[in-house]
């Protein structure tokens, strides 16, 4: 199963991953590297405790990422 992560590097200099599609399933890494790894055993045990609750795994299929112009 390939998921979409996300690598933001904060203001500590520490890698964040979040992975869009599971609200909460957040890690963070020394390294890209690391914070890759990390996320990837959050996504794991994520999926695992969902289905483990009976939630569905993946929540609404119609949420929508866009970018729009605010003039401030």
């Amino acid at each position: 199963m390939e998921m979409k992560v996300r690598l933001e590097k904060d203001e500590d200099g520490m890698w964040v991953a979040t992975c869009p599609s599971l609200p909460g399933c957040i890690s963070q890494g020394k390294s890209q590297g690391e914070a890759t790894k990390n996320i990837k055993k959050a996504i794991k045990l994520h999926i695992r405790t969902l289905a483990e609750d009976g939630l569905p795994i993946f929540g609404s299929r119609g949420v929508k990422e866009m970018r729009i112009e605010v003039h401030v």
